[in-house]
């Protein structure tokens, strides 16, 4: 790797740990912007002895606004987001016990909607009007339509009438099938119209002829070559794309009665348990940054372009 390729590493790096620190920051500053006594706000709607006390000494509100805010950073770096006084229990512990589900339900949703992009835009892109134009009409229907409206369409079709899959839970692989294509089938209509219209510019390059004058199928010209240059649009949205995972288990994971953080996060919300609702803000900012830094280095082994001084 040459050096001009470190220094964009570091770089994206350091601009990865910029952010991070800037939505931090912004969670001290919400914090305290909120009207009202940070300790009240903080307990939410418990109102039991000492329990303000406990509140004032554990978060060090009783010290300077300076001070305070070293030592919130310090605790985020640590992984310590304070105590969910709701449920009596550390808050990276519940966050822990509830993360594994979403992130099952996100990545199946999210692999499954790359996987049928990809497949209906290598079939569908530069072949006849009446194919595109059936399958744009089937992809903005599917990226318009609600996730919750989906999973209840599925549930009615799906569990309803045929008994195929269970109608809420986690129990076994089964469960997770219909909550993964409702939160896939949207995603994946918007990834295969850019990923589409990016192949068909692809394939007027005049790299695509020289190719084909090299004796390769068709297929293996749209799958080695068109879709790799045509990735990198895609890419682009993967900000986008796992917000709106994220955003959208939320909800997914209340039609189906999934656990998860997105139940956390509604049953927080509803108690007033701001310490729990802070964790999971910060986690989803966090979880984007990493995201979007890990996509820009791969720009680099995807774009060969990227690789120059």
């Amino acid at each position: 790797m040459n050096p001009a390729l470190w220094r964009r590493v570091a770089g994206r790096l350091g601009a990865s740990l910029v952010v991070a620190w800037g939505s931090t920051t912004a969670a001290f500053v919400g914090l305290h912007a909120l009207p009202g006594n940070i300790a009240d706000i903080l307990a939410g709607d418990l109102d039991y002895p000492g329990l303000r006390e406990a509140i004032a000494a554990e978060w060090g509100l009783d010290r300077s606004l300076a001070v305070q805010y070293l030592e919130f950073l310090g605790r985020i770096a640590r992984g310590d987001f304070g105590t969910s006084y709701e449920l009596r229990s550390p808050v990276a512990d519940v966050v822990a016990a509830q993360l594994w589900p979403t992130l099952q339900l996100a990545v199946s949703a999210g692999v499954l909607a790359l996987l049928i992009a990809v497949g209906v835009a290598v079939l569908t892109s530069g072949r006849g009007r009446i194919s595109r134009a059936v399958a744009s009409l089937v992809e903005l229907v599917f990226a318009s339509t609600p996730v919750f409206w989906l999973g209840i369409l599925l549930l009615m079709a799906f569990s309803f009438t045929l008994p195929w899959f269970p109608v809420s839970g986690d129990a076994g692989a089964a469960a997770l099938v219909l909550p993964a294509i409702t939160l896939a089938l949207p995603t994946a209509g918007l990834l295969t119209q850019v990923l589409r219209e990016a192949m068909e510019k692809t394939l007027e390059q005049p790299f695509v002829v020289t190719v084909r004058a090299r004796g390769l199928g068709e297929w293996r010209v749209r799958t080695r070559h068109v879709l790799r240059h045509a990735a990198l649009p895609v890419m682009t949205l993967g900000g986008w794309i796992i917000g709106g995972l994220l955003g959208g288990a939320v909800i997914t994971e209340k039609v189906f009665g999934r656990p998860g953080l997105g139940t956390v996060t509604l049953n927080a919300v509803l108690s007033h348990d701001v310490p729990i609702v802070l964790a999971v803000v910060l986690l989803a900012a966090f979880v984007h940054v990493a995201a979007s830094t890990l996509l820009d280095l791969l720009y680099v082994l995807i774009d060969p372009r990227l690789k120059a001084p």
